[in-house]
């Protein structure tokens, strides 16, 4: 069976258009969590560089149980909606309903439940599935940004001149969209995140509401860890890999308009972004990671 959702899970990835949400990560070829995490931290660093005065706020989105709220016949339309055949759509709502389930320890097992709702866990089929089911979730305004890998949701809101309002009203449209796609936010496991290095005046950011509960404010995503250069407790000692990764964040425009860049360490993936007091070092043009860069066109 296995198997055989593989070759499904293929051949669905084939059948999907171009058009695709370019910042959904998950199941795509070439497309990867590190991508993901250079994205957030490219779009950051370039925000904060743009202008003295801005910051980045971001809130990482939980889930209740994720994969146990897909709705088939929501799935399906929206399936359709993306050009998959009808027949295909057709299995796939039948491989998601009326599924007998029960639990056996030892010799003991319990009466069978029959399931119509949720992808199985553990099946090869689901995350693609899950992927598919919030590809319409994007960002509503060009100052928001919504990176999604899988049931991992970052809402980023790149703010200028003190105005959250586009920030606070895409959040208001992800609530929305939860309860038309039946999806349960978990309040008490979303957390925001804020990156502004700005030293020459103090922000009363406004606390982050959903649902009337407050969102924990912290410093560390577990992927992410953004500091400014004033608390870091020590410079990180970076790998030659790392030194010559480094070089694709750093522009002539980033030394001279950053007032305090953030120090940067990934869990996932390792990037680190560090202004030494002596100044900023990068990698000559000629290196073996500048050409592959270049062609390949990343940015």
């Amino acid at each position: 069976m296995k198997c055989f959702e593989k070759l499904v899970r293929d051949f669905i990835t084939s059948s999907l258009p171009a058009s695709m949400d370019p910042l959904q990560f998950a199941y795509r070829h070439n497309l990867s969590t590190d991508d993901a995490i250079a994205h957030l931290l490219h779009t950051t660093l370039t925000h904060l560089d743009e202008g003295r005065g801005n910051y980045v706020k971001m809130l990482f989105v939980d889930y209740s149980s994720a994969f146990n709220t897909i709705m088939p016949s929501l799935l399906t339309t929206k399936l359709e909606d993306l050009g998959l055949h009808t027949s295909l759509c057709d299995w796939i709502t039948n491989f998601l309903t009326d599924r007998p389930q029960s639990v056996r320890v030892g010799n003991c097992a319990s009466s069978t439940l029959t399931l119509s709702t949720g992808a199985p866990q553990g099946c090869v089929l689901s995350p693609l599935l899950y992927s598919l089911h919030t590809y319409d979730c994007t960002a509503t305004s060009s100052s928001t940004i919504i990176v999604k890998f899988a049931d991992n949701t970052v809402v980023m809101g790149l703010i200028s001149d003190n105005d959250e309002r586009a920030y606070l009203e895409e959040i208001k449209h992800l609530e929305s969209w939860c309860q038309e796609n039946n999806l349960l936010l978990n309040v008490s496991k979303t957390k925001e995140l804020i990156v502004d290095c700005s030293k020459k005046q103090e922000r009363h950011y406004q606390p982050m509401r959903i649902s009337g509960t407050t969102v924990e404010r912290v410093d560390s995503s577990g992927t992410l860890v953004f500091t400014s250069r004033r608390t870091c407790p020590g410079p990180a000692i970076p790998t030659p890999w790392q030194r010559r990764l480094v070089s694709v964040f750093t522009t002539s425009d980033a030394k001279e308009t950053s007032d305090c860049p953030p120090r940067y360490c990934g869990t996932s993936t390792p990037l680190v972004w560090e202004q030494h007091q002596a100044g900023q070092t990068s990698t000559p043009k000629g290196s073996a990671f500048s050409r592959a860069h270049h062609s390949h066109g990343t940015s």
